[in-house]
């Protein structure tokens, strides 16, 4: 989760490159999008609020994961790889235009790699082997199937995982980006067709599992085609086009719902009816199914032009986002710890009025944490 961005320089004339063999983003004059930061720090508030709110009873079902269709919380990851997208296409032209494309490609692969072994470290493996017979009985191979299963395959994992996997097109004309990004949306489906459905759905894996990166590699290329868009017709002026993509995606991922032969299930943010089929073109993030991955894609692009417009049109600027999107892995890595502090004495059972007073605690303790890292120029990053 870099955290490069702000203001499209002017003179930007093509953000584009005519052959994959060719650098495809701007390699001069790029500075900062400012709208990634404020669209990033939005995307952290939402992921605090829901990943604690969720917890407990009185919370509706909007701001609570489900795997059956897609609520206002299953929105929030989608968001961040379009920003990793974003973040992804920027640094890669900055990188790019100061040390050449080998140095480019090289540090944008160790930075995947880096979240690959943060995350693992973080989110932790599976199982355990309490005595050295039992070790010697689950093997090398069971040892790590338990071990990788399933539990490393969280957040940061899944970032670093899809940026690794997108990064062959990083610096590729759009044309190339688009084509990549609809051969892993179909690739995927065809695994998850052949096999990994039902294994992803019954094991169950967490946000797609070992395999998620694929889909997962859906709104990351809509965030790379994002950045080619801002940077080729400017700020203000980009806000149309990314409307414009973000609503045919979400109506083309709310149609593909229509492929399970079931019918179309009913709109994003409302909860279907209890006995629905599950199938692969139900929105899931379990399964990472495509229909989820395109509807979000589009929402997140929506999302995005709004913060275009505010800060690119407008100079408006939320304080609290920008906290938060400078140094998102920081609020990522802290939320966990202080989280597990504030719920301890929050009931599952809780009343709302004492869920929302937990609630602002928990967010005020994360903001003091992550703004005072801020006011001492100390940002976390890969």
């Amino acid at each position: 989760m870099g955290t490069e961005g702000t203001k499209r320089p002017e003179g930007v004339e093509r953000a584009l490159g005519p052959r994959v063999c060719r650098p495809g983003v701007k390699t001069a004059g790029v500075e900062r999008l400012g709208a990634l930061d404020q669209f990033r720090g939005y995307t952290v508030v939402g992921m605090l609020a829901v990943n604690f709110l969720g917890e407990f009873d009185v919370v509706p079902a909007i701001l609570k994961h489900h795997n059956t269709y897609c609520s206002y919380a299953d929105t929030i990851m989608p968001q961040f790889f379009v920003a990793v997208g974003l973040a992804l296409r920027l640094t890669f032209a900055r990188r790019l235009a100061r040390d050449g494309l080998g140095a480019a490609y090289g540090r944008a692969v160790w930075r995947a790699f880096g979240l690959v072994l943060l995350g693992v470290v973080y989110h932790g493996v599976g199982g355990r082997a309490a005595t050295w017979e039992e070790l010697e009985r689950l093997g090398l191979v069971g040892a790590l199937g338990q071990a990788f299963g399933r539990d490393p395959f969280q957040a940061l994992v899944h970032i670093g995982l899809t940026a690794l996997w997108v990064t062959p097109v990083a610096g590729a004309s759009w044309p190339w980006v688009l084509g990549y990004g609809a051969a892993s949306a179909t690739l995927y489906v065809v695994m998850l067709k052949g096999f990994y459905f039902d294994y992803a759905w019954n094991r169950p894996v967490i946000d797609g599992g070992p395999l998620g990166f694929m889909g997962w590699a859906v709104p990351t290329i809509v965030g790379m085609l994002a950045y080619d868009v801002v940077m080729r017709v400017g700020g203000r002026r980009s806000v149309g086009w990314l409307l414009a993509g973000g609503v045919g995606l979400m109506v083309l991922g709310q149609a593909m719902t229509g492929l399970s032969g079931a019918g179309f299930a009913p709109l994003p943010f409302v909860e279907p009816e209890a006995g629905r089929e599950v199938g692969l073109w139900t929105m899931s993030q379990r399964t990472v199914s495509i229909s989820y991955m395109t509807f979000s894609a589009g929402w997140s692009l929506v999302v995005l032009a709004g913060f275009v417009w505010a800060g690119e049109g407008r100079g408006w600027e939320v304080p609290v986002f920008r906290t938060f999107g400078s140094n998102a892995l920081a609020a990522y890595v802290l939320h966990g710890m202080v989280a597990e502090a504030v719920i301890r004495y929050a009931p599952r059972d809780a009343p709302g009025w004492y869920v929302a007073v937990a609630a602002m605690v928990y967010l005020g303790i994360c903001w003091v944490l992550v703004r005072g890292l801020e006011r001492r120029g100390i940002y976390v990053r890969i």
